[in-house]
């Protein structure tokens, strides 16, 4: 285990991949940036705290801690765009979700191939080497893949997010019943909303990893952050992040016991 990895082994037949979470910018590439803030600006905040209570459930937890400015582990590899025809931000993002360059003039990344090696290799063999550990344990897993992202960013999307926006590649990369069973939980709590492929369908972690018919169902799960933080309207320096507050998250926290409850037992 490197030390930018975090890999916790657990017996359940549930993975959960937190990809966007880490906050760490390596010093050979600090120069180059423009703002370290706007760098670490669209992290998917405090997951790592609003999925603790994964652990204890026996749960196979991967993440990272490098920022998804350096490079972004749920991209294609090969730099294809996984949205065609809809902005998004690259395998090393040379700006923000809102469109702001990242980097100084001339500056942007030429190393890819090189933090390919570094992190974004290894990030993917660990998810298959936690598949092939735990598919000696259970007949069918499940790899959940755990994101977040601000309500409301208009060059990404019309209007405001859904609470709770489910993604399986168009039923390619999770079981249809499986889906289902999650978007029912999910419209069970009438204070949140939901959608299943709506602008968030799954990346590359889902749709790589996911083959139902070898038993393996990957899902993402993309959360607008105001359901468990305080999202102000406008970020800057001073209000973001959001500190985490425990009672304020608890109520999609406890939606999210819910559906991990229900991914670990459905194929049991």
């Amino acid at each position: 285990m490197s030390a930018w990895l975090d890999i916790t082994q657990g017996t359940a037949p549930l993975i959960l991949s937190i990809p966007h979470a880490g906050t760490e910018i390596p010093e050979q590439y600090q120069p180059a940036l423009k703002s370290l803030w706007l760098a670490r600006m669209d992290a998917d905040w405090w997951l790592p705290q609003l999925y603790a209570f994964a652990e204890d459930a026996c749960a196979t937890i991967i993440r990272t801690h490098i920022s998804r400015t350096v490079i972004d582990v749920n991209r294609d590899p090969s730099g294809v765009s996984l949205y065609p025809g809809q902005a998004t931000t690259e395998l090393c993002p040379t700006t923000t979700f809102d469109g702001e360059p990242l980097y100084h003039q001339g500056q942007e990344p030429a190393d890819i191939e090189d933090r390919k090696t570094k992190f974004f290799i290894p990030y993917h063999a660990a998810i298959e080497t936690q598949i092939a550990r735990l598919k000696t344990l259970h007949r069918e897993i499940v790899l959940y893949d755990c994101h977040s992202i601000r309500g409301k960013i208009p060059r990404l999307f019309e209007g405001e997010l859904p609470n709770f926006n489910i993604g399986t590649n168009g039923n390619k990369s999770c079981s249809p019943a499986l889906t289902e069973k999650i978007a029912a939980i999910c419209a069970a709590d009438e204070n949140f909303s939901h959608v299943v492929n709506g602008r968030f369908k799954g990346g590359y972690i889902t749709r790589h990893h996911g083959n139902p018919e070898a038993g393996i169902h990957a899902i993402q799960m993309e959360l607008a952050c105001r359901g468990y933080m305080r999202e102000p309207e406008a970020p800057n320096p001073e209000n973001w992040p959001a500190a985490y507050d425990s009672a304020y998250a608890a109520p999609v926290q406890n939606v999210l016991k819910a559906i991990l409850s229900e991914v670990s037992t459905s194929f049991l």
